[in-house]
């Protein structure tokens, strides 16, 4: 109920300040900046007391709309986003739990990782190009020191050495094919080119009264996928090994390829015949000779000794490779 003569707008009366009185500014103000203890976010539309005045508003600070160019579209590598705290690892965002959506670490790390991935993906890329180019194939390459295959050895087998010791080739008596003098064969496979030559010999002059057989067996090996070289000296050791009635000797021969042995037999005598072994290496290619002959007792013709063999098959090898090297 109002007073007669009093305004009818209670509002318009000055009203008391339920939160008291405002004290008196200081004599001396202290001015804002130097004063560490000045309130730094007033409540708008109060005084403040440390200031005399109210504290003007800043605006919120704006993050920029695209983070600093980096690898792929992020920041480069100990750049944190704007405002981020320090020892967040320049991880976008500088938030340790990347959960919420408002996180940077999230962004961060599946940008990184996707980084990660580009370089696994191109160092798969370029393995894979390797592994067809060979670069990481664990298979050596074949050396086959300039030698060829040859479907027909014996046309490339020197025979001038046993022809100058009197030996000719045995003519032919049959009619098949299987009967063929000289006889010749190879295979081409994978691994290896193989070829044989197979030569029936006969004493010029020889009696047909008397029996007497000898053969030259001429084989050549390619070898394409292993080097024949740690097992070569073994292959041709082992007849000294042979714990039979029958023995062996074995020498080196220098001067042919890059090794060479020379296997003969030692019981047979120079009047019933010889048996004797040449094995030439020269890079990965192998070369074997062998002259296998026997003669009756009655034989008119004489048998060569097993050094006079030895020789012939070493000057036929030296030939015979030089051949088989130009056969390209």
């Amino acid at each position: 109920m109002s007073t007669p003569g009093e305004p009818s707008q209670p509002y318009g009366l000055p009203q008391p300040n339920p939160y008291g009185q405002a004290p008196a500014p200081p004599q001396n103000p202290v001015p804002v900046q130097q004063n560490p203890y000045a309130q730094q976010n007033p409540v708008p539309g109060q005084p403040d007391p440390a200031a005399g005045q109210q504290a003007p508003m800043q605006p919120p600070v704006q993050p920029p709309s695209q983070p600093p160019v980096g690898h792929y579209g992020y920041p480069p590598a100990g750049m944190g986003a704007p405002g981020a705290p320090a020892g967040t690892g320049g991880v976008p965002g500088g938030s340790p739990s990347g959960n919420g959506g408002g996180s940077g670490v999230g962004r961060g790390v599946s940008g990184w990782l996707w980084a990660i991935g580009g370089a696994v993906a191109a160092s798969a890329i370029w393995g894979s190009l390797l592994f067809a180019t060979g670069g990481f194939s664990s298979e050596p390459s074949a050396d086959l020191a300039g030698y060829a295959y040859t479907d027909d050895l014996c046309a490339a087998t020197s025979m001038t050495p046993f022809e100058n010791a009197h030996y000719k080739t045995k003519a032919n008596t049959g009619s098949s094919s299987k009967d063929a003098n000289p006889q010749h064969s190879g295979a081409r496979q994978k691994s290896m080119d193989t070829m044989w030559c197979n030569v029936s010999l006969e004493q010029e002059n020889a009696s047909s009264a008397t029996y007497s057989s000898t053969w030259l067996y001429t084989s050549a090996t390619l070898h394409r996928k292993a080097d024949p070289a740690p097992e070569f000296a073994d292959n041709y050791r082992a007849y000294e090994k042979q714990e039979t009635s029958v023995g062996y000797k074995v020498e080196s021969v220098p001067g042919i390829g890059d090794e060479a042995y020379l296997v003969t037999r030692n019981d047979m005598s120079s009047d019933s015949g010889s048996y004797v072994i040449l094995g030439v290496r020269d890079g990965w290619m192998t070369y074997q000779s062998t002259w296998s002959s026997y003669a009756s007792s009655g034989s008119s013709g004489k048998q060569p000794t097993s050094d006079e063999v030895a020789t012939m098959l070493k000057t036929s090898a030296t030939e015979t490779l030089k051949r088989l090297q130009n056969a390209r």
